[in-house]
């Protein structure tokens, strides 16, 4: 049975979640289409730089990124916390990079603010907390995204209608080792499907990002940078036409810190999760399987995983779980927050988060 969005992706449970959002179409969403003879990679580049430009908007922070042939996978952390920060005007600036907003929040945003009566204050200030709440909605994101990437690959094929298949599916990410086990699987998907030999190659990925850092755009800056005052265009609740999207700032890429001082971080070493990444794609290449290697990663030493078990079943991460991924223990408590009989996955948290017998 579907469950509502709001009982699969709660910050009470978890701000961690990995995202899919899979294609609809026979043609490809990126790459060449067999049949038309159509070539459609740059599309792989609208996916990644929309990703990072709407991390810059919502207060929502890209950890890792995978973009395939017909679908893509996002590992974010929610961060409620930093919009209930931003002041209103903060806010409308930020959402109205992205839609034009009602007139009352036109006006606020201009220089008419100074004629503006208490009952319209009041009001924008309504529109402001809905937008923030909106901020630090995995929803929001991903139906921006969506959309986005829909109307430009639409009007570059001439066509109309469903581009994407119904809702994206998400998983709850319950601890440190869930994160890591997200991340990783993300990170190798190009591996996995055959399209990369090496963790260089992994192209359209956050890992090919982070370790080739001046293939990123110079134009990439912080959400805090954004100082955009809108004009009047579309409808306010339509998404602004893309010739307004694309001077959208980037954001970075969630940083890495493993001593816990700084806590909208990954919660690891960039050095250590590099060797895990580089240890499991040598084993998991379709045609150059590696056998396991005798050095156990640090990482799955620290965070008590078996690594064997990790890197002979990681790649089924996403058919083994169900809407949540972590450990045993974790799984059986939020089923019984969520009020249902178990969650799928049990016996993958056993065999992947249990540390092995002495």
């Amino acid at each position: 049975m579907t469950q509502p969005r709001s009982s699969l992706v709660s910050v009470e449970d978890t701000p961690w979640y990995h995202v899919v959002s899979r294609c609809v179409r026979r043609a490809f969403l990126c790459g060449e289409d067999r049949v038309s003879g159509h070539n459609f990679e740059h599309r792989r580049e609208w996916i990644e730089t929309r990703i990072l430009e709407l991390a810059a908007i919502f207060a929502i922070d890209v950890a890792a990124y995978a973009v395939m042939s017909n679908h893509y996978h996002v590992v974010v952390r929610l961060d409620p916390e930093r919009a209930a920060s931003l002041d209103t005007e903060s806010v409308l600036l930020r959402w109205t990079r992205l839609f034009s907003g009602p007139e009352l929040v036109r006006q606020y945003l201009s220089p008419r603010r100074k004629a503006m009566c208490d009952a319209q204050l009041r009001r924008v200030e309504e529109y402001a907390q809905t937008y923030r709440n909106r901020l630090a909605d995995l929803s929001w994101f991903m139906r921006v995204l969506n959309e986005s990437i829909a109307r430009q690959a639409n009007e570059e094929e001439g066509v109309k209608g469903r581009f994407w298949e119904g809702r994206f599916k998400s998983q709850a990410l319950l601890d440190d080792a869930a994160v890591l086990a997200a991340m990783s699987y993300v990170d190798l998907n190009p591996v996995r499907a055959g399209m990369a030999e090496a963790l260089h190659e992994c192209d359209h990925t956050s890992l090919k990002r982070r370790i080739r850092p001046e293939a990123e755009d110079d134009s990439a800056c912080a959400p805090s940078n954004i100082s955009h005052r809108p004009g009047a265009c579309s409808a306010p609740g339509t998404l602004r036409p893309e010739i307004e999207l694309r001077s959208l700032p980037r954001a970075p890429l969630m940083p890495f810190d493993a001593s816990g001082q700084f806590e909208p971080a990954i919660p690891f070493a960039f050095e250590d999760y590099l060797e895990l990444t580089d240890t499991l794609g040598r084993c998991v290449h379709p045609t150059k399987r590696g056998s396991i290697p005798a050095h156990r990663p640090r990482l799955l030493d620290q965070l008590g995983m078996d690594a064997e078990a990790f890197i002979r079943r990681s790649s089924r991460l996403l058919r083994a779980f169900g809407s949540a991924i972590g450990a045993p223990e974790q799984l059986v408590s939020l089923a019984e927050r969520r009020q249902c009989r178990y969650l799928r996955g049990i016996s993958m948290a056993r065999a992947l988060f249990a540390r092995p017998a002495a």
